[in-house]
């Protein structure tokens, strides 16, 4: 990821556009502190589901019903 200040952003503006369209990110900053992000529109869904997916896996790998039966607890749910 890289990053810019607000002036060289908008001095290199179709520069950065151009890294951003071949999937890269930018963040800007203004006197050193980030306010901006530029990232693809279209990878930016891909990548936020994958991450989701990735951390539900490592979720359903360290919790456990405890040998209960979800269908059970289900429909004791619904009483």
């Amino acid at each position: 990821m890289q990053t810019v200040g607000a002036f060289q952003a908008k001095t290199f503006f179709s520069a950065l556009l151009e890294q951003v369209e071949k999937g890269e990110q930018v963040v800007i900053t203004k006197h050193g502190r980030p306010v901006a992000r530029l990232i693809p529109v279209a990878g930016t869904d891909r990548e936020r589901i994958k991450e989701t997916i990735q951390r539900l896996k490592k979720l359903a790998q360290s919790h456990t019903l405890g040998g209960l039966d979800w269908k059970q607890l289900r429909d004791e749910g619904r009483k």
